[in-house]
């Protein structure tokens, strides 16, 4: 298989990574989480906070760029910018999208993109959509709210139109835990068998806690840098292959619970976007990090990327394919529900650790190629990592 450049790939690279430990209730807060991701990755691109001269940050994280360089004493910043997508979009394909044109334009050398999340805070992620007024005014005064309640609903229409057994809806968290028992940094590395999963409280049939993603207090940051500068930093280069982004522009209010297929993210536009740029196709993947905040969500997307037919990812999973030694591994640090619940941020930092091929027991045999899917709610983005 041989990549072809198209446009706009293969002329950036993420070429320093760093995370904070994800913790069920951490101490810290956001910006000292945030801080504390950014000297990491920094540090791990050879770099210094003087060299940062781009930065990236969501507004959901509560922080802006000003306070991120003041905090990790940075020099002379050339470039900012704001992302204002939840989920795995803002951390992946916004960001990145982003930073490319920075690079490219010649406003930038090295962007920072930062992110933090706490989400035992008070109110969570739940606070997120309790601020919507359709669904204060019409949705929660009868019950119907809470993220899991609106996924159980896609669940139920999926298993309605395609078909999906208790097993095969369990063989898909089963097969992130098994990947997070190899992951020290995992939140949650309990091995679960079907009848581990089926001893896991439910919460919103058919979903059980176990198809939920965790909830965590923990941060990640990385650095883009032009690919001429990255093939002199201390890592083999991962390169951006591909981005792809897709929009229905339904607005949040009604997005996960009123549309006429809850469960239709764009994920087909961003991945047939990224693939075209990276000249590749589905089959030509090693392995792929794939935005799990449930299980159903994580299925569709498995489907939107190629991996298997619309309708046969609970066959696909079943069958062991993601399982670590399967033929398409998937979330190989565990993803949402047993890593950590940092939105997107962990999923493109584990498809960076992979492809620079160091990962000890968990490591992807000669992993090459990557897809990272994110899904932002009314937004998905598709983003080909490869190691050039």
């Amino acid at each position: 298989m041989t990549l072809q450049k198209g446009l706009g790939g293969n002329r950036i690279a993420i070429t320093g990574v760093g995370e904070t430990p994800f913790l069920r209730k951490g101490e810290e807060g956001v910006m000292k989480m945030m801080t504390r991701a950014s000297l990491a990755a920094i540090a791990d691109a050879g770099l210094t906070p003087k060299d940062i001269d781009g930065y990236i940050s969501n507004k959901y994280a509560g922080h802006g760029s000003d306070e991120v360089a003041f905090a990790i004493g940075a020099g002379e910043k050339r470039f900012c910018a704001t992302t204002d997508s939840v989920g795995g979009t803002a951390t992946s394909g916004q960001a990145l999208q982003l930073a490319q044109m920075a690079i490219e334009a010649g406003l930038a050398r090295h962007v920072l993109v930062p992110y933090a999340i706490q989400s035992t805070k008070p109110g969570g992620v739940y606070g997120f959509h309790a601020r919507e007024p359709q669904k204060a005014g019409i949705e929660m005064p009868v019950g119907f709210f809470g993220q899991p309640t609106y996924f159980a609903t896609m669940a139920n229409r999926y298993a309605h139109e395609y078909g999906m057994t208790e097993e095969e809806q369990a063989s898909i968290p089963m097969t992130y835990r098994a990947w997070a028992v190899l992951t020290p940094s995992a939140q949650r590395r309990d091995p679960m068998d079907l009848e581990a999963y089926r001893q896991s409280p439910m919460i919103s049939t058919p979903l059980r806690a176990a198809d939920c993603c965790l909830t965590t207090d923990g941060g990640g940051a990385y650095v883009v840098s032009a690919i001429e500068e990255a093939r002199d930093m201390p890592h083999p280069v991962v390169s951006v292959q591909g981005l792809g982004l897709g929009f229905n522009n339904w607005p949040q209010g009604v997005l996960f619970t009123q549309t006429p297929c809850t469960y239709d993210f764009p994920g087909e536009v961003s991945a047939k976007l990224a693939y075209a740029m990276a000249g590749c196709d589905p089959k030509d993947l090693d392995l792929a990090q794939i935005y799990d905040g449930f299980t159903i969500s994580a299925l569709v997307q498995t489907e939107m990327l190629g991996l298997c037919e619309r309708g046969d990812g609970p066959r696909f999973y079943a069958a062991g394919h993601g399982m670590p030694g399967g033929r398409m591994p998937i979330n190989t640090s565990g993803g949402h529900m047993s890593g950590g619940y940092v939105p997107g941020m962990n999923l493109l930092i584990e498809a960076v650790r992979q492809l620079r091929g160091r990962e000890g027991e968990r490591q992807v045999p000669d992993a090459k190629l990557c897809a990272i899917a994110g899904l932002g709610g009314n937004n998905h983005s598709t983003t080909i990592l490869a190691r050039s």
